[in-house]
């Protein structure tokens, strides 16, 4: 497997676990120790912190300036994602605040950002040419 689709596997594992987070904040769970049917949130959160490990490893030498940004919020997340870990009991209200931290939505922004640029151009898309010469814009009057 070449190493953007080991990267883009774990850009999944991370969006979509926070997507199962965002759900399981809403659900009002108390702390407790989980046990019995699931769905529990440490599972989906151990695999969040794996992911955001292998992009910090994947980038620790890399000599683009972006992805040595990605390395470190994916490091300062990682604390945030350790400390809830560490937590003998999880639920709603402490992943909702997990969901809020300023660590984790910039490793969300920066995974939006880079995985977009790692889209191939769609060749029909590329190849035509835009009214506006080239460069797309957007009209917010028009609908």
């Amino acid at each position: 497997m070449s190493k953007n689709a080991v990267i883009e596997n774990d850009i999944e594992a991370i969006e979509s676990g926070y997507e199962f987070l965002l759900a399981f904040a809403a659900q009002g769970r108390p702390a407790q120790k989980e046990t019995g049917p699931g769905p529990h949130a440490r599972p989906i959160i151990e695999e969040i912190s794996a992911g955001m490990n292998n992009i910090a490893a994947a980038f620790s030498e890399s000599k683009d300036d972006f992805e040595q940004v990605i390395a470190n919020d994916c490091r300062n997340a990682g604390a945030a994602i350790r400390f809830i870990l560490n937590q003998e009991k999880i639920g709603s209200e402490i992943v909702d605040n997990l969901n809020a931290s300023i660590h984790l939505r910039a490793v969300l922004t920066d995974l939006f950002l880079y995985s977009e640029a790692l889209k191939p151009l769609d060749t029909a898309e590329a190849s035509a040419p835009s009214a506006a010469g080239g460069v797309e814009t957007y009209d917010a009057t028009k609908k």
